[in-house]
């Protein structure tokens, strides 16, 4: 599938780090310190033309998450098929320390998904399963 895409950064495009990846890494536009416990709005300098029935998934890189605590505070973030501003990535530092984020440092992945469109109906009483109304932690520890 081909998407277009402009670069207004001096870092590569979004990439498959290996074949069969299904993300691409993307890289941050900017240096900056992201304190301990805080969140920072982070420019790539890319913008995507999304075809029609996609969407594109913002998702933490699992190395940054592993080793410093960095992750996509709402993982995964969505990026709709009619945007046409620049990517951004909300990164949060859920670490002690101060995480210097470098200029085109891999920062999060992009997973392009196709989307299902729901045609909602609204009745008045749902079908009965197994489980029910059972939620957060009904199926066991």
């Amino acid at each position: 599938m081909k998407v277009n895409v402009i670069n207004k950064s001096e870092n590569p495009l979004p990439k498959y780090a290996k074949s069969g990846d299904a993300g691409m890494d993307i890289c941050s536009n900017e240096k900056m310190r992201i304190p301990p416990f805080n969140w920072k709005l982070i420019s790539t300098g890319i913008y995507l033309e999304i075809p029609e029935g996609y969407e594109v998934q913002v998702r933490s890189r699992s190395g940054l998450a592993y080793k410093w605590g960095l992750t996509v505070m709402n993982s995964p973030g969505t990026i709709d098929s009619g945007y046409r501003g620049e990517v951004k990535v909300i990164l949060k530092n859920h670490d002690h320390r101060t995480y210097e984020l470098k200029k085109g440092e891999r920062i999060a992945q992009l997973v392009m998904a196709p989307v299902v469109t729901a045609e909602l109906e609204e009745i008045t009483e749902l079908t009965n399963t197994e489980r029910g109304d059972g939620g957060f932690g009904s199926t066991g520890k």
